[in-house]
């Protein structure tokens, strides 16, 4: 049996609308789940000799990456081969300074969403700013691309630059969209 602890505010996403979600994890991935609702702890019960064990750690993923922000239907991706969740922690950047914490979140979201649109579109990755982090979920193609672009802008970069950035990467990941290996 495996756990993962998220947090205390993200339980009721996991669990879903009466239990939707949790039934749908389950469903999918043929292991059972059981939630500590006091606690934040998510049991995940792969010992069954039927179970595989590679889809243990997809639900792995796919019940941190609920607990870092994302929906559950995007969270969903990562039970496909090839999509794989990645999580910054703004922290390493920018220290625990509160004000600098809030300004970089800014920054990645952008005015009205522009620079987290922006990403999301150019890359076919998901994106999502929750407490101190920033959680990408993406293919083996797209996700270094993403995550690049991020750690640009964690480092200073002008939000032009990143744009650049993006738009000079896109035909590389036009050809891995279409199953070309690079």
């Amino acid at each position: 049996m495996r756990s993962i602890r998220i947090p205390q505010d993200r339980i009721g996403a996991i669990i879903g609308p009466k239990g939707s979600t949790k039934r749908m994890i389950q469903k999918i991935s043929g292991i059972t789940i059981d939630i500590d609702n006091e606690e934040g702890e998510v049991f995940i019960h792969d010992e069954k000799e039927t179970a595989d064990p590679l889809m243990a750690l997809k639900i792995m993923d796919v019940i941190k990456a609920i607990g870092r922000g994302f929906a559950p239907d995007k969270a969903q991706r990562l039970f496909q081969d090839d999509e794989y969740l990645e999580i910054v922690d703004l922290k390493e950047f920018v220290g625990s300074r509160k004000n600098q914490l809030t300004r970089i979140r800014g920054r990645l979201i952008g005015q009205n969403g522009k620079t987290r649109r922006i990403i999301e579109d150019l890359t076919g990755c998901e994106m999502v700013i929750y407490g101190d982090t920033v959680s990408l979920i993406g293919t083996s193609i797209s996700l270094p691309v993403a995550k690049h672009a991020i750690e640009l802008i964690l480092n200073g970069s002008e939000h032009a630059t990143v744009y650049h950035y993006l738009e000079s990467e896109r035909p590389r990941l036009r050809i891995a969209e279409m199953g070309f290996d690079l």
